[in-house]
């Protein structure tokens, strides 16, 4: 009888990890499969990729999944290829073709047709997505042969360039708002063009102020040893570093950690707006606390570090 070999315990780690997710497998796979590589006791997404996607999926281990839905708010940027001529069930190379039309556009209709698309838009959610209905995702009225009606919602594109050019194939980068269906976009845009379109590409390259520039593959993970897989653990205020920052002294750290809230005026001036989010530092500057937002003249406490020591 074949003994199986005993389970590594599971560490309580903290951190970031910039992953370079492969086409073929979901998002939550992917996690699942870097959980294991790391024996981590907690970990999570911040907001998913489909399958046919790739590229920057950032993971978060234990206190850093406090501040995962930062990165679910924050703006994502992408590169993807839609193919002209063809409108499919699913907007995507994964559906069944649903019309083919003549492609007749040229580069300057191509530009022209993306300039209607930036800045603020609105978007009819596709069937084929996890948005509920009566507690049911769409795309599972959708495999039933359902339509829906949906609603518009307003996104926001902040930048649409024309990357190549070779037809029936045009790729573009997008930096867009949270909810932005780049499939939809591919769709609007064919559609603009009168001749259709679906996405046969897509691959994530920025979320938030994170980049794919130090994203590291599970493959790389898979052949690595734990210490250099540690090594590529970015530190929990990866996520934060968009937001102005304060460091507290010792009682004013203590007074923090507590869930009190501080009076501005006592505190380091800090580069920050009415109602904004900042992150907060103990030890003068070299351990995070949490974060707070500073609103009406007092640093309100929002969410704490626990490996942060209360005294």
């Amino acid at each position: 009888m074949t003994q199986q070999k005993p389970r590594l315990p599971r560490r309580a780690l903290d951190g970031v990890l910039l992953l370079d997710k492969p086409v073929g497998l979901s998002s939550n796979d992917a996690l699942m499969r870097a959980k294991r590589l790391y024996t981590a006791k907690k970990a999570g997404h911040t907001g998913t990729l489909d399958p046919l996607a790739s590229g920057l999926l950032p993971l978060c281990f234990g206190e850093a999944t406090k501040f995962s839905q930062d990165l679910l708010d924050a703006d994502k940027t992408y590169e993807a290829t839609m193919r002209l001529g063809i409108r499919t069930t699913t907007g995507d190379a994964e559906g069944e073709a649903l019309q083919t039309r003549d492609v007749t556009c040229d580069r300057i209709a191509v530009e022209a047709a993306l300039a209607k698309f930036r800045g603020d838009i609105v978007q009819v959610p596709p069937m084929y997505s996890a948005l509920k209905r009566d507690g049911k995702p769409l795309y599972e009225y959708a495999r039933a042969g359902q339509t829906l009606e949906r609603e518009g919602r307003s996104v926001t594109i902040h930048a649409l360039e024309l990357l190549a050019w070779a037809l029936p194939d045009v790729t573009f980068r997008v930096t867009c708002s949270k909810g932005t269906y780049v499939r939809t976009l591919a769709e609007d845009i064919g559609e603009a063009l009168g001749c259709g379109a679906h996405l046969v590409a897509l691959r994530r390259t920025g979320v938030g102020s994170l980049t794919l520039e130090h994203a590291v593959t599970l493959d790389a993970l898979s052949d690595a040893e734990q210490g250099e897989r540690d090594a590529w653990l970015q530190p929990v205020d990866a996520l934060l570093s968009t937001f102005p920052s304060v460091q507290l002294d010792a009682e004013a750290t203590r007074r923090f950690l507590h869930g009190q809230r501080l009076r501005l005026a006592d505190l380091p001036a800090i580069d920050a707006r009415q109602g904004s989010r900042v992150r907060v530092y103990g030890d003068g500057g070299r351990r995070l606390l949490g974060v707070a937002k500073a609103a009406d003249g007092v640093l309100a406490p929002e969410r704490l570090v626990v490996t942060a020591e209360v005294s």
